[in-house]
Parts: structure tokens; sequence; C-alpha cells
């Protein structure tokens, strides 16, 4: 499960790949990054990698695509 701080990451993160110029990975008309960034977000179509570091100094990768899933099945908007 994503924290909000985790989401706001993430899409700011995407927003500036996309402003840069990185490939849109869904099929859309927006123009706007941020929207596209969050249109990929609602799609579950985020390439990135999320790694926490836990108190005892293990690390741990999230897996996005359920993250994301779980985030918006519980109704959380972005």
């Amino acid at each position: 499960m994503f924290t909000r701080f985790e989401v706001a990451r993430l899409l700011g993160a995407r927003t500036l790949q996309v402003a840069l110029g990185a490939p849109v990975l869904v099929k859309t008309e927006l123009k706007e990054p941020s929207n596209i960034a969050k249109q990929e977000f609602r799609e579950g179509m985020m390439p990135i990698t999320i790694k926490r570091k836990l108190p005892s100094g293990e690390e741990i990768v999230i897996d996005v695509k359920a993250a994301i899933k779980n985030w918006l099945s519980e109704g959380r908007e972005i």
C-alpha cells in the first residue's frame, strides 16, 4: 500500500519524465504532463519502482501495480 507521500512523489516523478519527452504509456488525447501521469496511474501503467527502507535497514521493493490497484479500490483520489 502507498502512503499519500509516495503517490505524490510517484506522480511528480512521472510528470517530470513526460514533460522531458518520455514515451506516454497510455492512449490519451491529454497534453498536460500532470494529467497524463494521473491517467497512467489510474490505468496502472507507472514505469517506476518504489523501494522502502525499513527501520531494520532492510529494503523492500513495492509492487507498484498492486499498490495502485489497492489505492484506487479504497476510493482514494489522485
